[in-house]
This record gives structure tokens, C-alpha cells and sequence, in this order.
């Protein structure tokens, strides 16, 4: 019926009838914190691009997680910054390297945490691309070998998830063909299906040292131009044994989330990247918006679009925010 029989507004009159009746819920169980795992003791180094977060050695990654865990938050990614970087990226894969040294660290002193583990080359190789170089270009298949190498580094150390980035074509299915054949059958792969090659990275390859060296990696991440290739790489990563699909970054792809989500049905990552942390962090710094608020709204809105998991910077301070909000 019309006005003013129909009235909207009378459930959004006070917060208990808005809670009745919100479409959308966001708890610290659709968070996974990102971390940056580096070479060193005691090191706690502050990354200038991306306000709030640092670059950690092991032991400060393990008093870290105690603080994510203890906000609500119940899984992290991590990433690692080596201490020295070749061609073919051999620290990815070396079973010393500082992932794998953190994943067993972590295991050990968390166990109920859910550690997952980035799969890429470009924080270990010198020229700072995803996979191995032949005639200026990166050579998929080559490149599929070391990170399949890598993952099963990854599962052979603890990672309770693998998360291949590359974006190489079929690297999921040689992950999940070697992770099977080596006894790690249970370890499920989070796939970045739909990684474009966005602006929105700078902060996070200032992070971790990846910037390449030479060209771009247009030739790989996706055009951010496109929507139906997204579900067909979504598509292709279950058909060769993905167990959940990402796209990245999120917030100018929610689009394309809600089309990935629909079209597969599949559990579904989206990562709030760096640059659109900062952009909030910087915001926030000159008092242009309100922090919480807005970031609370942006994760809200990377749910509403179908995400059943957000990777974000924000996710122990989201959690603190949301179990504040409850208390």
C-alpha cells in the first residue's frame, strides 16, 4: 500500500527495531587479519604507507596474534618479507624460510587459530614479479612449479589454509594435485581467482617490498575493465580444486563479488586491500570522517555484496569495535 499506510521509517525508529530487522550481519568471524612477517628478533617496524600496522619478526607476530585472538579475531594470513631475495625466489619454498618458521610458531602457541598463508613469489624474487622471468616475461608454467613448491612447504609446516596469488593459469590444480599426493589432502586452498591489477596495491608493495623491478603485472591480474572474466577464473579455480574463491581488491569490485557469489555459490573472500585501508587511515588523520564509522560501513558493505570472509587491516580493530558495541 501507499503513504501513509506504508511507513518504512517505523522500523528504523530506535536500534533494537533497526537490529530486528538488519539484513546484514558482520562479526568478527567473517574477519582474517593480514600479517607481515620479517627476518629478525624482537622487530617491530612501522609501515609509513599503511598507518597501524608493522612489519613483524616472529616472536612479535606471536604476541600479535594473542592480541587479535583476544579481540575475537580468529584467523590471520601471512605474509613474508625474507631476508634475502634471488630470480627464482627459493626463500618462498625453503622449509627455514620465515613463513614457514612462523606458521610452526604460531601452530604452537595458537593452535585455535585458523593460519593461513599467502603462496607468491614476488616478496622473494629480486625482480619483484610473481613467478620465474624468461625472455622479460613471466613464464607461467615454470612459475606453477615453484608455487606448488612452495605450498606444500606451507602445509608441511601447518598452514591450516594455502592462499595462491599469482595468478598463474593452473596453479590451483597443481597445488591441490600435490597437496593430495604428499598427505596434505585436508588442506583446503583459498584461491585468489579474481585479483586485478589495481592502483590500490602501492601500500602493500611498499609493505612488502614487491614493487617489480621492471614492467607491471597487467600481463597476469586481471584488467579491472572486466566482470565476466572474473566468474569464468572463479569458475576454472573449483573446477581444479579451489575450496574458496577470492576476489580482490573489494570495495571497487562489489559488483563483481555479488556476481562471483551468485554465479558459483561457493564460499567467497573478499580483501579490503592497503590502498583502501589507507585511503580510510588518512581520512581519519585529518578529520575528514569519522574512522569506526566508516570503516564499519565499508566492511558492512563488502558483506552486504555476498562476502562470506574479509581479509582487512582493519580486522582487530573492527573486532574490538564490534565486541565494544555488544558489551
Amino acid at each position: 500500500m501507499a503513504f501513509p499506510v506504508t511507513r518504512l521509517r517505523r522500523l528504523r525508529r530506535t536500534e533494537p527495531l533497526r537490529d530486528l530487522v538488519r539484513e546484514t550481519d558482520l562479526t568478527a568471524d567473517h574477519l582474517v587479519q593480514p600479517l607481515f612477517i620479517t627476518a629478525g628478533e624482537g622487530v617491530r617496524d612501522p609501515i609509513e604507507t599503511m598507518p597501524g600496522m608493522e612489519r613483524l619478526s616472529i616472536s612479535e607476530a606471536v604476541a600479535e596474534v594473542t592480541e587479535i585472538a583476544a579481540a575475537g579475531v580468529r584467523a590471520v594470513l601471512l605474509f613474508g618479507i625474507p631476508a634475502s631475495k634471488d630470480e627464482v625466489g627459493s626463500e618462498a619454498y625453503d622449509d627455514e624460510g620465515v613463513v614457514q618458521m612462523a606458521v610452526r610458531a604460531l601452530k604452537e602457541t595458537h593452535p585455535e587459530i585458523v593460519v593461513i598463508t599467502d603462496v607468491c613469489l614476488c616478496e622473494y624474487t629480486s625482480h619483484g614479479h610473481c613467478g620465474i622471468i624468461r625472455d622479460g616475461e613471466v613464464d607461467n608454467d615454470l612459475s606453477v612449479e615453484l608455487i606448488a613448491k612452495t605450498a606444500i612447504s606451507h602445509a608441511a609446516a601447518g598452514a591450516d589454509a594455502v592462499a595462491p596469488s599469482d595468478m598463474m593459469d593452473g596453479r590451483v590444480g597443481a597445488i591441490r594435485a600435490q597437496l593430495d599426493d604428499e598427505g596434505h589432502s585436508d588442506v583446503p586452498i583459498v584461491a585468489y581467482s579474481a585479483k586485478y591489477a589495481s592502483a590500490f596495491y602501492g601500500p602493500f608493495r611498499e609493505a612488502a617490498d614487491s614493487t617489480p623491478e621492471f614492467g607491471d603485472r597487467r600481463g597476469y591480474q586481471m584488467n579491472p575493465a572486466n566482470a565476466d572474466e572474473a566468474v569464468r577464473e572463479a569458475k576454472l579455480d573449483l573446477e581444479e580444486g579451489a575450496d574458496v574463491v577470492m576476489v580482490k581488491p573489494a570495495l571497487p569490485y562489489l559488483d563483481v563479488i555479488r556476481r562471483v557469489k551468485d554465479a558459483t555459490g561457493a564460499p567467497l573472500a573478499a580483501y579490503h586491500v592497503g590502498g583502501e585501508y589507507s585511503m580510510l587511515k588518512a581520512a581519519a588523520a585529518n578529520g575528514w570522517i569519522d574512522e569506526r564509522a566508516a570503516a564499519m560501513e565499508s566492511l558492512t558493505s563488502i558483506r552486504r555484496a555476498g562476502a562470506d570472509m574479509i581479509i582487512t587491516y582493519f580486522a582487530k580493530d573492527a573486532a574490538a569495535w564490534l565486541m565494544r558495541g555488544r558489551a
